[in-house]
């Protein structure tokens, strides 16, 4: 019997913890469409206000599943925190998407625009290579949102991402693989 009893507390245990975190994202989505939040420390005040005490890496694991991203506001101001308009998370863009893997591009006749292609066909103002690196440029305030969807991808051909305020760093696994990796996202800027 006490198995039994040790069972439903587990059970019940699970259940307040994801309603805890259902809540907590239902809020965040709330505080963020609610006022500019600027911070994840802003973001974490607000939460308690509301009674959420959450640590910063829970916080940063939330914004992350929401979709939340840092974009400049509209005013040209600092970057803020925005989630998706119907509330729902961004799926990241993964190889197995309705994107190509690299180096296994079909025509474009033949499938879907994937995300990333459509995010780069927004985003991606010139692309520049080096050796294995390239260097991506972007309206002011849109690389993060753009490296974010190149790490979520987890490109074969890409090692990581380091975004600025209009510039992205990506550094390739092939040492002399940035010319192609270039051409690669100029060639999906512009698929249609």
């Amino acid at each position: 019997m006490a198995a039994g009893a040790t069972v439903r507390a587990l059970r019940a245990a699970a259940t307040a913890a994801l309603d805890s975190k259902v809540a907590r994202h239902e809020r965040i989505v709330a505080v963020l469409r609610e006022r500019t939040v600027r911070s994840q420390a802003e973001l974490a005040a607000a939460l308690r206000r509301d009674g959420f005490e959450v640590t910063q890496a829970t916080l940063s694991r939330d914004l992350d599943e929401l979709g939340a991203v840092k974009l400049r506001t509209p005013d040209g101001g600092l970057p803020a925190y925005v989630v998706p308009e119907d509330g729902t998370p961004m799926p990241a863009p993964s190889p197995d998407d309705d994107h190509p893997r690299w180096g296994s591009l079909q025509p474009p006749g033949r499938r879907r625009r994937g995300r990333l292609e459509r995010l780069l066909a927004e985003l991606l103002v010139s692309a520049e290579a080096s050796a294995n690196l390239v260097v991506l440029r972007t309206p002011p305030g849109a690389s993060n949102f753009l490296a974010s969807a190149l790490d979520r991808a987890r490109l074969p051909g890409v090692l990581g991402t380091i975004a600025g305020d209009d510039t992205i760093l990506v550094v390739a696994r092939d040492p002399i693989g940035g010319a192609a990796l270039a051409a690669r996202f100029l060639e999906l800027s512009r698929t249609a």
